[in-house]
């Protein structure tokens, strides 16, 4: 396994550094795109544990407000996992079997991002990208044993707009394809099923692309067929990881100003708050990440439950979408079944 402490900066500093910038740089653009004008709120946290985090968030009840809900929160933690949770983490990653009987270091860093303008056409915007590294003692000579790389990003509209999902999503083939043309459709399709609320039998928006666990053995998501082209290295992920970060203000942007200035009515306000429920149903039924962040140690709940919309809705037996050729009956045809966004994959 090559090690990401090779380079005279160590991974962990590099990412702390990048995430630190990024953070600025999304807020100042949501800021600087909002209408009215609105500033975040920071807040800079730490835990007991080991490290801390700044989180930047903004919320508004105001129907002429252009995010009811917003935040940007990055985080950079240490401490040590006990000897089953490395035992477990290593049935994924085989650098980490050790056969230790004692904790070891970890450190962890990530940027989440969550916008929910107020405006219905408008999509909601999610984004999460994470290091995660293991050192195999706590001297100051200790050595990286695992490190790994994850990331999701996905739009949930409520209603469809199909140059927006076929912008957003060709952004992120184009990035992937600079890095590996079988990238794409594996993260398009992880996304899709992390993304399933089963017991809707529906999707909770368009998706986007996710993956876990990225580093230089062979990763689950892509499967027996990662012998592919791809970033392997921790240099060459991590670049791909910050073209990813990079692009958000060019694939959301662009689709926020031109959909936070259209019209509105009250009918389709009522059906982005049955769709915002939807949201908190995966956000709490089956969001994995957010039952393991209220699991852990000193964990900040607020920053765990960023993502939750200020406002949601649930009416009994619906029928809002039962028209099919209704602009809500569109959305959910394609919430029913994903399409490919992009040709030639």
């Amino acid at each position: 396994m090559s090690n990401p402490e090779s380079s005279p900066t160590t991974m962990r500093h590099r990412v702390i550094n990048y995430i630190t910038q990024l953070q600025h740089d999304i807020v100042s653009a949501l800021e600087g795109a909002s209408v009215p004008p609105c500033q975040f709120k920071r807040d800079a946290w730490s835990r007991p544990q080991g490290g801390g985090g700044v989180s930047c968030t903004y919320a508004s009840s105001g129907d002429d407000a252009t995010y009811e809900k917003a935040g940007v929160n990055i985080s950079m933690i240490h401490g040590t996992l006990p000897p089953p949770a490395i035992k477990q983490m290593s049935s994924e990653h085989s650098s980490l079997d050790v056969n230790t009987m004692t904790a070891l270091p970890f450190f962890a860093g990530g940027i989440s991002l969550i916008v929910h303008p107020r405006n219905p056409n408008v999509p909601s915007a999610h984004a999460n990208y994470r290091y995660f590294e293991v050192m195999d003692s706590t001297e100051k000579d200790a050595k990286v044993v695992g490190w790994w790389f994850g990331g999701i990003t996905d739009l949930t509209p409520s209603y469809l707009f199909e140059e927006d999902a076929k912008e957003f999503h060709g952004t992120l083939k184009g990035i992937c394809d600079a890095y590996g043309t079988s990238l794409y459709p594996k993260f398009k399709q992880s996304c899709d099923d992390h993304f399933f609320i089963p017991h809707r039998k529906e999707y909770r928006g368009i998706g986007g692309i996710r993956f876990d666990d990225l580093n230089d053995e062979m990763n689950a998501i892509l499967g027996l067929g990662d012998v592919e082209a791809r970033p392997r290295t921790a240099d060459d992920i991590f670049a791909f990881v910050r073209a990813l970060g990079d692009a958000f203000t060019t694939s959301y942007m662009g689709i926020l100003h031109r959909r936070k200035i259209m019209p509105s009515d009250e009918r389709m306000r009522r059906w982005q708050l049955l769709r915002r429920g939807r949201y908190v149903e995966f956000n709490l039924v089956c969001e994995r990440g957010i039952k393991f962040g209220l699991a852990a140690p000193g964990v900040n709940v607020e920053n765990v439950l960023m993502g939750m919309p200020e406002t949601a809705r649930w009416e009994y037996m619906s029928d809002m979408f039962e028209e099919s050729d209704s602009d809500e009956g569109k959305m959910m045809e394609v919430l029913k079944s994903p399409k490919s966004w992009v040709q030639d994959y």
